[in-house]
């Protein structure tokens, strides 16, 4: 991928959600994310990347999840912020958990890293 462009920045958010699924989380985003990331969760939490490394696989696994209404937003010339909806299930849960999501991607040596993760809840 030479720029951050919209489909494969999407596909690798469906990746990492598909990973949180199957409990394979700490791996994915361990590689994704730049040495100096930094996710912003809903409830408060800010993980850094070996936060995300050291206990992502021990959160709840996600049954499913939809991605809608994603756009892109250029941040600089090897930048790109993904923003989308996300809809959301666990087993157990009452309801589902729907958030706005941002995700910023710098491209390193042609290989988009995570540099940010943040959000903002629609549900709770």
């Amino acid at each position: 991928m030479n720029r951050l462009e919209l489909g494969p920045l999407l596909e690798l958010e469906e990746a990492g959600w598909s990973a949180l699924c199957a409990s394979r989380g700490s791996a994915f985003y361990g590689q994704l994310m730049l040495p100096e990331a930094l996710m912003v969760l809903v409830n408060g939490m800010v993980l850094d990347r070996s936060a995300v490394i050291a206990g992502l696989d021990d959160a709840p696994p996600w049954d499913s999840f939809e991605l809608a209404e994603a756009r892109t937003v250029p941040v600089g010339t090897d930048s790109t912020a993904l923003v989308y909806r996300a809809r959301a299930r666990r087993d157990g849960d009452a309801g589902p958990f729907v958030a706005l999501m941002s995700s910023i991607y710098r491209l390193v040596e042609g290989v988009p890293r995570l540099a940010l993760y943040q959000q903002t809840t629609l549900t709770h």
